[in-house]
């Protein structure tokens, strides 16, 4: 189900992304691009610690473990600051330019 959301986020996501797009520079896209790749790094490594985190436990009992929880939380610190830092990088992006492109 968490995976469904998702990509049903990010389709949504990219296709405001794609329509936006044509109103911007190249400088501007390029460093929209960044943030992408920012907020993309954070996410594939926040969610390779929450698989580790669900292996930890193998215990199929409903209760997590300390350490479980403990990397769980590290991830979402990791995605929680990968989106800040993505979404400051557009915000300077659409400052680039307010130009018609």
């Amino acid at each position: 189900m968490k995976t469904f959301v998702k990509g049903a986020m990010l389709a949504s996501v990219a296709a405001m992304g794609l329509s936006l797009a044509a109103c911007d520079s190249k400088t501007e896209n390029a460093a929209e691009n960044q943030a992408d790749a920012v907020r993309d790094s954070a996410d594939a490594t926040a969610d390779a610690m929450e698989n580790k985190a669900d292996a930890m436990d193998t215990t199929t009992d409903g209760m997590d473990t300390k350490a479980e929880n403990s990397m769980e939380a590290k991830a979402g610190a990791i995605r929680e600051s990968g989106e800040a830092k993505a979404d400051a990088m557009e915000d300077k992006a659409d400052k680039m330019d307010k130009t018609p492109g």
